[in-house]
Formats: C-alpha cells, structure tokens, sequence
C-alpha cells in the first residue's frame, strides 16, 4: 500500500488570526507544516520539516491568543486541546496566575500505510511495543497499526486515549483509526485505569496505548497482557536497553532482579557471584525501535534479547527499511555487547535506595511540597552528572536539548513528568522511592486479595476484604478470576467491598 497522508490543514489554519493565517497559507511548502508557535510578545514562527519562519514581524498579543483559543476546544488538566474530528493538537503555556502566554499548534497528520515495514509483526498477534525518539512518528504508526488490526483483520480494538492523541478531538473519533472503538481518559493520571476498565467491560481482542510511562501503567499493561489481549503500544526511550536501565518501565519487558549464585556456579560462567536477571516473562513480545520513519530495528523475541544483555552477549538485531521503490529490506546486525558499565548502571539503577535527582523544566516548589506532604525527603543535586534519577517535563523531553541527550548517553535513568499537576507528581514520588510501596493501597489491595484467594483455597466459604474504590476493586476481582474463584462486589458507597468465595457457594449472605 503507498503511503496516504491526511493532515486536515484548513482546519488548523482555519483558528488563527488573519494576520498569522495569511502569510503562512502561501508558503508553497504548507504541506510540511509541523506546528506553528505563539507566545506574548514574540513574533509568531512557523517549523516546517527543513526550516523554520517567522510568520509577521508584528508581535503575539492577548488578542490573538484568545481568538486561537476561542476556536478550539476547552483545555484539559495536561494544558492541551483541539480541533474536533482532527488530529492537530494546541498545546497551552500559562504564567503563574494561570493565564495563557503561548501556544504550540502542532499538526496532525494521518499516514496510511506507514506499517508496511512490520505489518507481520502486527499480525502475529504478539504484543508489540514501539520506541524511539519524540517526533520519530511513533503515535502516526501507532494509529495506523490500530486501523489495520481492526479494518483488515477484523479483531475487536480498543484505544486508551489520553489527550486525545491518537483518535482526535471530540467525542467522534477520526476515521484514522477506522472501526477500532476509542475510550478516552479524563486526566493523564487515570490512564492505568481506563486501560483495566476497557478489558473489564468492552471485551477487546486488542488494546492500544500510547505513552505507557508510569507504574501503575506497567502493572496495567502486564495484567492485561496475562489475560490473552495482544498489547500494541508505545514507551519512552530509544532503544530496548533504556528499559532495562529504566526502574519504572523495566517490568514491561520482563523486570530485572539481582541473584546471587553459588561460587561453583560463578565459576562455570565465568561471571561475578552478583549478577542480573531477567524476573518474569515480558509484557511485550517484540520490542520495534523506531530509527527512522522508513527504518526500524526489531527485536523479535525480547524474553531472548534482555538476556543475552545483561549477560554481556552481543545479539543479531533485525533491521528493516523501505527502499527507493517502497520494497521492505531486511538486514541482520551485529551490535557490540553491553559494557560493564552500562550493566552497572542497570544495577545501580535497581538497588539505588536513596535518589539523587536532578530536574529540568519541573516546578522543583511544587515538587518539593508534595514530597513534604508524603514524609519524602528529596535529595535534589545541581549537577545532572551527580544524578542517578533525572526527571523532566514531556515538553522539555520532546525538544531534545543537550541535558537530555546527555542524560540518555549516561544512561541516566530519566523519568518524564505529562504534566506539572500534583496526581502526576505523586505518581512520580511513589515511583522513585520504592520503599514506600507497602505503603501503596493498589499494591495492599492487590495483596489482600491474594491472601483472600489462599484463605479459600485452604477451606474458607467466603471471605470479605476491606472497603476500596471502584478501580481498585476492579484489581481484586482479577486476582480472584485469574485463580478462578468467583467474587462480587457488595455494600454500598463508600463501604462496598470484594467477596471472594469458593465456586458454588452463593457470596452473599
């Protein structure tokens, strides 16, 4: 199939002021517009893929922020809106009073036919987990391979969408993702709990997730994945060993644990007694890194390739690419092993027990509150080379600066914040000092539940647990059913609890 772009562009510059829209609209390269910038006082600018223009000497005012505002639709908890039925997406800049001071009016591009170069992949029914740096083109694939699986191969696909990403704006989603049905989530924090709600109650074949970046995410994305739904989604980094590296994300291909063998095992294999492995099946059967937009890298049994990484082997990588007539071309590729450094970094990066974090582009005030408020003392350095944890901003992270990409070099494990809001903050904090997950409801929750299951195993009729909301509720009925046990729900708001009982036996009383 030949590439088939749609990118709706009247549509974008349909909302801005006639002064910004004129100029822009008779550059003779309009169709490789990436997003225009608005900010107070500046001259507007427009980035195209091989340059970039000021629009009109004449400055950004008040004025010409609320007409763009005006005319898209209202802005969610993350600064972001658009354009109904479209993919552009208007990202908002406030000052400290909240007000709107600059605005990025990204466009949205539908590509048909962009997975050409992995359609096997897809159709495999693996799960597929696609990387590669911010702009690369990961969501476009990622919508495009949604629309085959379910156009073309006829399965039952559900979007998990945050920000309205990957299906548009508004409540009827772009024909980009054709008869694939779109669950969109109220704020970024409750992404990892419309990813359980759409396996619970629409029964999907497939799901599809953009951005899985935190760990109640990982969790979600893995008891998804253990009950028979193919994954097909995106994560940060580059490349397969930014996961291992990365305490939060490394779950999503199998986890990583430190052993410690016997001296005669050390021994035969030539290795330390201390060593890294991996600790369960991974998540995601093919890793895909996205090099370029026609070129990919492919790790086709990632369970096999996470091993011979931390052993130190070096592993034949896939790589693919479109030819000048569009042909898919494949190569095989010795890359050089992983260094000791690089598996001490993967170590070190399990078994830091006290953070040294370095922040660029957060609100290190706010930040520093809500750890006050969880009893967290942060250890904040100056020196990104001082840092074993370096968090960011989404925007930050995807403009790529030199700190970032120095940070990627060091193998730094980098955490990357959607927004500056408290929910994603005390994710974050929740995620970067482990210690405090006992403390954790979801991970309590989860665990009486299986304590629950034991107790009815070894002879209980019924045993009620204690009162939860509704999403973590939704968590214990999985631990029941992934044991086979029935379980219900009783009681009402805000004292409703989960029953697990054996079969047979009626659960309420």
């Amino acid at each position: 199939m030949q590439k088939v772009i749609t990118d709706d562009l009247s549509a974008l510059l349909d909302i801005l002021p006639e002064q910004i829209y004129r100029p822009l609209s008779e550059q003779s390269d309009i169709s490789e517009l990436i997003e225009i910038v608005l900010d107070l006082g500046r001259p507007p600018e427009a980035r195209f893929f091989n340059r970039e223009m000021v629009i009109n000497p004449q400055e950004v005012n008040e004025l010409d922020l609320e007409y763009v505002v005006s005319h898209v639709s209202s802005f969610g908890e993350d600064n972001r809106a658009g354009i109904e039925r479209t993919l552009h997406r208007i990202s908002a800049i406030r000052n400290r009073k909240g007000t709107i001071v600059g605005l990025t009016c990204r466009v949205g591009r539908a590509v048909y036919g962009t997975i050409q170069i992995i359609r096997d992949l897809v159709e495999s029914g693996n799960s597929v987990l696609l990387m590669g740096r911010p702009g690369v083109g990961k969501t476009t694939m990622l919508r495009e391979m949604a629309r085959v699986v379910a156009d073309e191969l006829r399965k039952r696909v559900v979007i998990v969408d945050t920000s309205n990403e990957i299906a548009g704006d508004g409540d009827i989603p772009h024909p980009g993702i054709g008869h694939a049905r779109r669950m969109q989530v109220p704020t970024p924090s409750q992404q990892h709990a419309v990813m359980i709600e759409a396996v619970e109650n629409h029964m999907p074949q497939v799901i599809v997730i953009d951005e899985i970046g935190t760990e109640l995410e990982t969790r979600a994305a893995r008891t998804i994945a253990e009950r028979g739904v193919q994954l097909i989604g995106t994560a940060h980094g580059n490349t397969l060993e930014n996961l291992i590296v990365n305490p939060t994300l490394a779950d999503l291909i199998g986890g990583i644990q430190t052993v410690t063998l016997s001296d005669e095992e050390a021994k035969r294999r030539g290795t330390q007694k201390s060593i890294l492995e991996r600790m369960s099946p991974p998540t995601f059967n093919i890793v895909v890194e996205i090099q370029d937009r026609d070129k990919v890298a492919i790790h086709p049994d990632v369970a096999e390739a996470v091993d011979s990484i931390l052993r130190g082997n070096a592993l034949e990588t896939e790589i693919r690419w479109l030819d000048e007539n569009g042909e898919v071309r494949i190569a095989k590729e010795m890359p050089a092993s992983l260094d000791k450094k690089t598996i001490a970094k993967a170590r070190k990066a399990k078994d830091e027990k006290h953070p040294r974090i370095y922040l660029f582009g957060v609100n290190r005030v706010r930040l520093e509150q809500m750890a006050n408020d969880m009893q967290i003392s942060l250890d904040i350095v100056n020196n990104p080379s001082a840092a074993n944890i370096f968090i960011t901003s989404k925007a930050y992270y995807r403009n790529r600066p030199q700190k970032i990409m120095d940070a990627e070099a060091a193998n730094i494990p980098i955490y990357v914040l959607k927004s500056n809001t408290p929910n994603q903050m005390r994710q974050l904090l929740n995620t970067v000092y482990p210690q405090n997950d006992r403390k954790n409801p979801v991970n309590i929750a989860v665990e009486e539940a299986q304590s629950a299951v034991n107790q009815v195993r070894n002879g209980n009729q019924v045993v009620e647990l204690r009162p939860q909301s509704a999403y973590i509720r939704r968590l214990q009925h999985l631990v029941a059913e992934q044991n086979d046990l029935p379980s219900e729900s009783t009681g009402k708001e805000p004292n409703r609890r989960v029953r697990i009982f054996k079969p047979g036996v009626k659960g309420s009383q």
